[in-house]
């Protein structure tokens, strides 16, 4: 009676070549490198680097300009401030001499009153050249009698006691506080503000557009993949996160471009404005524009917007994704 073989032993499996070979131990510890679901070096990356780049380099000069306008009135402010000016017009029948010493004495009693400088008859009338030029007599002009009065720094004086005493005491003299072209400063650095406010809200509306365009572009370009890895479980926000940690570096690298360069730019008129510090063209543009500077501060604004559009495009990107992958579900 025969014996029946099992089947395992009766059935011979042929090996593969490949079934012998050994693996490396080196190659057995290598790391596994994970593949990015969005390429590094395309062109949509290198164009909304320059794109990013250059909205932050415009925000920069708008931060930096605005502070150097908000500063120059600041100031002007200051400097009109500390000075108030008495005019006294000559009058028929009265003396004006007598009239400046007696506004004089009147100023003096005030309180908070530092110090009180009269122009004499030529200074008064050189005032008045730019407009009326150097070659006519100003003699027989009724050309008024300048008055700067400086103030402490501490309480300002009462302004309505010296106008009432003025008034009762000598009627041809006037007071002028500097208030209106002190509120013309302030609304002109107000108006420079929101001008500002307009335009970074601007380039961020420009980058979240321009970001948008581009993460659509590329989850175009890897639908495949991101449609695989949607089905075999991946969640929403693993995609989201892997688009938004490639935008980051995008918005960070575009805004360091472009923050740099306004750092430079800026750092590079200070050390004009020192240079010509002392000279006759940098004395008159100190004069009307004021120190061109904008401080530690205005460098930290700076860096602050590099931080701020590098948040912008990751969030943007990010809220994008999670739309796309809702449409595909």
């Amino acid at each position: 009676m025969s014996t029946i073989e099992p089947l395992d032993s009766r059935i011979k499996i042929q090996a593969e070549p490949w079934d012998n070979l050994e693996v490396s131990p080196l190659r057995a510890h290598w790391p596994r490198v994970a593949t990015a679901i969005v390429a590094k070096g395309s062109i949509a990356g290198r164009s909304l680097i320059a794109v990013v780049a250059i909205m932050t380099f415009l925000a920069g000069l708008t931060a930096g300009a605005v502070m150097m306008v908000v500063g120059a009135a600041s100031d002007w402010s200051s400097d009109v401030g500390r000075e108030v000016t008495l005019q006294v017009r000559p009058v028929a029948g009265r003396d004006l001499d007598a009239d400046v010493r007696k506004t004089v004495e009147i100023t003096r009693g005030t309180p908070g009153i530092a110090d009180v400088r009269v122009y004499s008859k030529e200074e008064s009338a050189r005032l008045v050249e730019p407009w009326l030029g150097n070659g006519l007599n100003l003699n027989d002009l009724p050309i008024p009698r300048m008055i700067v009065v400086k103030l402490w720094s501490g309480a300002p004086p009462d302004f309505g006691a010296l106008r009432k005493a003025l008034a009762t005491q000598v009627p041809s003299a006037s007071l002028d506080d500097h208030r209106r072209w002190i509120g013309r400063m302030h609304d002109m650095a107000d108006a420079a503000a929101a001008s500002g406010i307009a335009v970074l809200v601007l380039v961020l509306i420009v980058t979240v557009l321009s970001v948008t365009f581009a993460t659509r572009g590329a989850m175009a370009a890897n639908r495949p993949i991101v449609e695989v890895l949607h089905y075999v479980g991946a969640t929403d926000s693993f995609v989201a996160s892997q688009f938004q940690r490639h935008f980051l570096m995008l918005g960070f690298k575009g805004g360091a471009i472009g923050g740099g360069l306004a750092i430079v730019l800026f750092g590079a008129i200070q050390g004009m404005n020192i240079w010509l510090s002392g000279t006759a063209a940098g004395d008159e543009a100190m004069a009307l524009f004021g120190n061109f500077t904008i401080g530690a501060t205005g460098y930290l604004a700076i860096l602050g917007q590099v931080i701020l559009m590098a948040l912008v495009t990751a969030f943007a990107s990010r809220y994008t994704v999670r739309r796309t992958l809702k449409s595909i579900d």
